[in-house]
């Protein structure tokens, strides 16, 4: 300021800005679209790749006449200047197929050897390799009577027999060694089917015997001397006695009036199954008293009674295969000969299904 300043003049004030530093402009998103476009770009790469990997050689073509500008005077796979060589993904199969339907044209049928025309120019064509072969054929035909009337060499198989007539023999076994092995699986299937619905029938007969005794209160008592159960032989019902519970008197083959009864209960249920039946009597290790007579003569004689009563109670004879008395050979509880329960009868329906 030049001079004193004036009376009464204002001074203006003197205001001083300092930058201190300016933040970074934004850069803005150049580089993204920029990432974005080279994305885009990988993307179709990698898809025009995949393409060119799926398709064929012809439709590649296809697509190469399609964008040549020259197609229709280059190539001929252009399809008539469609795309893929005029084909589509549905043109094969029989189902699929876009190209129509197939169409029979009728041609000159050829005529038989002996109206062929000389004059016409197909027809002395087709009469060359016609005589031909007939010429082919009668030189056959003296090759085989001179064959026929001289010694014979042709191949020999090792049996001794032309190999020509041993390669049907072979296939013929062949043949009847598969039909035989299928009947044979055939027959196993059969057989095992068959022996399942007998050991059913056997469970059911069994579960209907138990059912009967158990129902009956004239059996209470007895109930525990009816065994039953399923051997490998077949079925099985035994009527045991217990200590001061014969079935049979002591030294008799009358059968008691329990046994009776039991035999009576059995006889129905086993009148139903079709398979054959044997009976065998058991006696204990203690010696029959009476004279010449011995257990076998009384474990047979029991085995008989037990017959009688089935078959009068409706079992048919003609199903009983067998009678047998076992004397005490077979014991029921070997460690103790002289045991109740080694005296019983056993009655078996045999299996059939395993032994068919």
């Amino acid at each position: 300021m030049n001079g004193k300043q004036r009376a009464g003049e204002k001074i203006a004030p003197i205001i001083i800005r300092r930058d201190e530093g300016e933040e970074a402009g934004h850069h803005g998103g150049a580089w993204k679209v920029a990432y974005a476009d080279f994305v885009t770009a990988m993307m179709a790469f990698f898809l025009l790749m995949w393409l060119v990997n799926a398709t064929t050689e012809e439709q590649r073509k296809g697509l190469a006449d399609y964008f040549s500008p020259s197609a229709s005077l280059v190539h001929s796979n252009s399809g008539s200047g469609l795309p893929f060589g005029g084909r589509s993904p549905f043109d094969q199969g029989e189902m699929v197929s876009d190209r129509g339907t197939m169409s029979v044209s009728p041609g000159r049928a050829m005529a038989p050897p002996g109206e062929i025309e000389p004059d016409s120019d197909t027809s002395a064509q087709m009469l060359a390799p016609n005589e031909a072969r007939n010429a082919g054929l009668e030189q056959g035909t003296a090759s085989g009577n001179a064959f026929a009337n001289g010694p014979q060499s042709g191949p020999k198989a090792p049996g001794g027999g032309p190999a020509a007539q041993q390669a049907p023999n072979a296939a013929q076994a062949a043949a009847s060694g598969a039909a035989e092995q299928t009947a044979s699986t055939v027959a196993n299937l059969q057989r095992t089917q068959k022996a399942e619905q007998e050991a059913a029938a056997f469970r059911a007969a069994a579960e209907q015997l138990r059912e009967a005794v158990k129902r009956d209160p004239t059996l209470a008592e007895a109930a525990g001397q009816l065994a039953i159960d399923i051997t490998p032989e077949g079925l099985r019902i035994q009527i045991i006695d217990e200590e001061k519970k014969p079935m049979f008197a002591t030294g008799s083959s009358v059968p008691l009036d329990r046994a009776r009864l039991l035999l009576l209960k059995v006889a129905p249920v086993i009148a139903k199954l079709p398979e054959p039946v044997t009976i065998a009597g058991y006696t204990d290790a203690a010696p029959y008293r009476g004279g010449e007579r011995t257990n076998w003569e009384l474990s047979a004689e029991r085995a008989n009674a037990t017959r009688r009563l089935l078959v009068g109670a409706g079992l048919p004879e003609g199903r009983v295969r067998s009678v047998t008395g076992y004397a005490e050979r077979d014991p029921l509880l070997p460690a103790d000969p002289l045991a109740a329960a080694n005296r019983r009868v056993a009655i078996v329906v045999q299996r059939s299904a395993e032994k068919s």
